[in-house]
């Protein structure tokens, strides 16, 4: 089905293009991320896929899930005008590679692009290898408010919603705004089970909303070789102890909220990396949404054998108060 799609696009006159997403590296290297998909050259097509948020007014969430990736395309990557490498996209067009760089901490924009296609600009933070304080935020009911595991309201919210009816959770923004003031140059990822077909939209969410802009961390959307879905919470592990590894020497404030795995996976490696977590924080969710989270999480944890503190609150004013009384705003 996929190469019949794929045939007809290039008959119709679409070309592979580069869907861009906020990287990070270090001073060494950088992690560049995007998206390879087929689309008309110069057509407002493109506004869809975008991050920005001044490019596109209103779009149905069907659109992004139903776009054709291309398939293990090669991709430039320039920085300053100057080639640096050139990377291969996955088996669902998503880009996610280890570019050797080196680059002065803070923000730096790189260029990518395809043989057929435009070239494009990616924001990347460069964290400042002296950096002691990060923050990893999870999206779904903990800065974005969507009730995702229950599969009706996760089809009608994902497919059927314009993007703008989603809401932001009342004061997370300003929590993470006033960590990241209290903190200058720390890192702000966002950690998330969602598809990377979600990724413009949740970029404009975020910055529709004013919180701080940092890296999205998502995965493929559809089945594996072994499996009809992929395990989002596999994924989150997976990407907690890459961060630890990459940067050893930041502690994380690990955000997210009780309503199905966060708790038993940010136990399990504050447990683990106890020197690389400086607080986790939980969002209650409310009685309606944990009905249509299919619950609160039933995880029994014994959070003292890490020593790390852990507050809960069911916005980001509480949680703010719960962090300035730890020292940490």
């Amino acid at each position: 089905m996929h190469l019949r799609r794929s045939r007809r696009a290039i008959k119709r006159g679409k070309r592979p293009a580069v869907i861009p997403y906020i990287g990070y590296g270090s001073t060494e290297w950088v992690r560049v991320l995007g998206r390879v998909l087929y689309l008309r050259p110069q057509t407002r097509e493109h506004t869809r896929f975008r991050p920005d948020v001044a490019a596109v007014s209103r779009v149905r969430g069907w659109r992004t899930f139903t776009s054709l990736s291309v398939p293990h395309q090669k991709v430039r990557v320039l920085i300053d005008g100057t080639f640096v490498a050139e990377v291969t996209a996955d088996r669902g067009g998503v880009v996610d590679a280890i570019v050797p760089v080196s680059l002065t901490p803070g923000w730096h924009t790189i260029t990518m692009q395809t043989a057929d296609s435009e070239a494009v600009d990616a924001p990347v933070n460069i964290v400042d290898p002296k950096a002691e304080f990060g923050i990893i935020s999870d999206v779904d009911d903990t800065i974005l408010i969507t009730a995702l595991p229950r599969p009706a309201v996760a089809a009608w919210n994902s497919f059927v919603l314009d993007e703008h009816a989603r809401s932001a959770t009342p004061g997370m923004a300003v929590m993470l705004d006033h960590l990241v003031a209290e903190h200058p140059g720390s890192p702000v990822l966002y950690l998330s089970t969602g598809a990377w077909n979600a990724a413009p939209a949740l970029s404009r969410f975020l910055a529709r909303n004013l919180y701080p802009m940092g890296p999205l961390l998502l995965t493929d959307w559809g089945p594996t070789h072994d499996r009809w879905f992929r395990s989002g919470r596999e994924h989150k592990r997976r990407e907690l102890k890459r961060l630890a590894s990459e940067f050893p020497s930041v502690k994380w404030v690990l955000i997210g909220d009780d309503g199905q795995h966060d708790e038993s996976l940010y136990h399990e490696f504050s447990t683990a990396h106890p020197e690389n977590v400086a607080a986790v924080a939980i969002r209650q969710l409310s009685v309606g949404e944990a009905v249509l989270q299919g619950g609160r999480s039933k995880a029994r944890l014994n959070r003292r054998t890490s020593g790390v503190p852990w507050i809960y609150g069911p916005d980001g004013a509480t949680l703010r108060e719960e962090l300035r009384k730890l020292g940490l705003l």
